[in-house]
């Protein structure tokens, strides 16, 4: 067997650590639903991005919660009626769906 050649080091580039904070605020409103993200590193300033729906858009939303416990349900019916599909916000906070 062949020796193996020898190994150049690689430089690397250490950091500390940082806390990253992110907070998701839902408001419902008369007009709809504004969500604000809220995104916090280490001692920077926030970032903060706000969204706003329509009640029309939000009709049959399903947030996270409620889909937790649907699939629960859904697991123990041990079945899954077709095109079950629910609006949803993702985790960035757009508007988006849930198909199960």
């Amino acid at each position: 067997a062949l020796p193996s050649p020898p190994r150049a080091p690689y430089p690397f580039l250490q950091l500390e650590e940082q806390p990253v904070e992110r907070r998701t605020h839902i408001i419902s409103h008369h007009h709809g639903m504004t969500v604000t993200k809220i995104l916090q590193e280490g001692e920077a300033e926030p970032q903060c991005w706000s969204f706003s729906y329509s009640q029309a858009k939000l009709r049959g939303l399903l947030l996270e919660g409620a889909s937790l416990l649907l699939l629960r349900v859904l697991a123990c019916r041990q079945t899954v009626p077709p095109s079950l599909i629910f609006p949803a916000i993702d985790t960035e906070g757009h508007l988006g769906t849930s198909s199960y």
